[in-house]
């Protein structure tokens, strides 16, 4: 187990330092603990905390995106958003509105010659979208609200003392969302790498250089992980595929449906990971491409989040091997490193 501090220590250990004395387990109290929906809700619980964060970082990376491709800020506005008062969408656009805050390069195209009317769907739309998959995760919480207060033992014993056999164990509410968050998982991830192409392509891109590369034509840039981000979301979109669909019967057809909530919960934990690596390739880009756009200067939240980012990336130059960049820059994505610097200009971000 993990003592108070977050150390792996022997269980036995550190309950005797905490003063703690362990639970002995009566008569079918062990199979109560384990019973029914107890470790997909754990799953589920640990994914939920972990896409709260992403859907944040997701934000992170779509407003470096924007900014680095020269896009427009003004769909943002609240009162635009407002229209359409999703939750979730308004959340996502107020943390774009904040990070892109003070942007020279915002502001180096705001005059009478712009010609960006409408940037493609994947900048415009962008809380749409992260904002639809935090509405879907709200609905998961309620859920796992309503699932961490039951009782799923089978039998269950009642307070006036009656034994009584029921169906609470069956995983299905549970099986749903974990199923249900794999598609915005993948949706989210399809979108940051449809923002990362953008940057890559000389056609698309404002002016940057091809494939962000040192010497386009010789040098690869960030070609390559664009190629990993591809794969990732090709892999998420096959996991948004249903497991609670499915159901295989077992024990003599005494139980003859099952909620194959395990199997959903096994793929929304890769879906999850995969999301993460995504959009840190995402970030890893957009800070190349603002770097790219000096002398101007980002605004000081993003700013901040490429400083950041660059304790694991080297500053634009020829190719290199970009693997250990992916995965530094996917462990400051996991732990919050990278939303941490932005909430340093912006405060805290939703």
């Amino acid at each position: 187990m993990r003592d108070a501090r977050g150390e792996l220590r022997d269980a036995g250990e550190a309950l005797a330092e905490a003063g703690i004395a362990p639970v002995k387990l009566a008569a079918k109290e062990g199979l109560a603990l384990l019973n029914g929906t107890d470790g997909m809700l754990g799953m589920l619980v640990l994914a939920m905390h972990d896409l709260r964060r992403l859907l944040t970082t997701a934000d992170l990376a779509a407003a470096m995106s924007v900014e680095a491709l020269l896009g427009t800020d003004r769909v943002f506005a609240a009162d635009l958003q407002e229209l359409r008062p999703h939750p979730g969408q308004g959340t996502s656009a107020a943390n774009l509105r904040a990070l892109l805050g003070a942007s020279e390069i915002m502001e180096s195209h705001r005059g009478p010659d712009c010609t960006r009317v409408q940037d493609a769907y994947s900048l415009r739309c962008s809380p749409q979208v992260n904002g639809a998959a935090r509405d879907t995760l709200a609905h998961a919480e309620l859920v796992a609200g309503r699932e961490l207060a039951a009782a799923v033992d089978n039998p269950v014993v009642l307070p006036d003392g009656r034994v009584e056999s029921n169906g609470n164990f069956h995983g299905a509410p549970i099986a749903y969302v974990l199923d249900f968050l794999a598609i915005p998982a993948a949706d989210v991830a399809s979108m940051s790498e449809r923002r990362t192409d953008r940057m890559l392509d000389r056609a698309r891109s404002a002016g940057l250089p091809a494939f962000l590369a040192d010497d386009p034509g010789v040098d690869s840039g960030h070609m390559i992980a664009q190629y990993t981000q591809a794969s990732i979301v090709t892999e998420l979109k096959r996991l948004a595929a249903p497991a609670s669909a499915d159901s295989i019967p077992s024990s003599a057809m005494q139980e003859d449906h099952v909620s194959m909530g395990w199997n959903a919960a096994r793929k929304l934990r890769r879906a999850v990971d995969g999301l993460a690596r995504v959009v840190a390739i995402e970030i890893l880009t957009a800070a190349r491409a603002l770097d790219l756009r000096a002398p101007l200067r980002p605004g000081p939240a993003t700013a901040a989040a490429g400083r950041a980012a660059a304790r694991g990336r080297a500053p634009p130059g020829p190719d290199r091997y970009l693997a250990p960049e992916i995965a530094a820059a996917t462990d400051l994505v996991r732990d919050g490193s990278l939303v941490a610097a932005a909430e340093t200009v912006t405060g805290p971000l939703s």
